[in-house]
């Protein structure tokens, strides 16, 4: 005789019983996914106008030991022709094309083709403290770039903030300036006439 094993589910005779467990079983997917997402934004992003700072708050990148973060104005279509930063002692940077640099104060301490440079992208990663004689110890340092678009300029600085723990995200993309109906750009703060 074959001995027959009855592995049927009878579900409970409360209709809202399945009811409240498919809310609750949802709710846990929800909750577990937003989680999941928030701690793995991988891209943040800013308008060209915003990020040269008119609309009066200098933006901020942030770097980690862990990973790099990429200063991309690819979207925006321009081209970096000049670096500077201030404070090279916790930070490096990497190009996807030849550049211009400048490190500390003196002028005329440039790195690299000045006449042709031709990146989009600017990798940083943040690195164990050099000690650099003259340089004083902070939690942050300024970036300034100079990018070209058909022949006219514009003018960046970021605030490269040092950031423990896991990185928020991986790039900064520099986008266009959104349509504006006056001369100036969305973002730009106007300000106010006193009598």
């Amino acid at each position: 005789m074959k001995n027959h094993i009855n592995l049927q589910f009878k579900p409970p005779n409360n209709p809202y019983f399945l009811t409240l467990t498919s809310l609750i079983f949802s709710g846990a997917i929800l909750i577990i996914a937003g989680r999941a997402l928030a701690n793995n934004a991988v891209l943040r992003s800013m308008f060209s106008c915003q990020a040269q700072g008119l609309g009066g708050v200098i933006p901020t990148i942030n770097v980690w030991f862990q990973q790099g973060t990429n200063l991309s104005f690819i979207p925006a279509g321009e081209t970096i022709k000049k670096v500077w930063l201030n404070d090279p002692s916790q930070v490096t940077m990497d190009f996807d094309g030849p550049m211009c640099m400048q490190f500390g104060p003196d002028r005329n301490n440039n790195v690299g083709d000045c006449k042709n440079s031709a990146a989009n992208v600017i990798q940083l990663r943040r690195i164990k403290k050099i000690n650099i004689p003259g340089l004083p110890t902070t939690d942050k340092t300024l970036l300034t770039v100079v990018t070209e678009q058909g022949g006219k300029n514009k003018l960046y600085t970021f605030e490269i903030v040092y950031d423990t723990g896991s990185p928020e995200y991986h790039t900064l993309a520099i986008y266009p300036d959104p349509p504006s109906p006056s001369s100036a750009p969305a973002c730009v703060r106007v300000g106010q006439s006193r009598n």
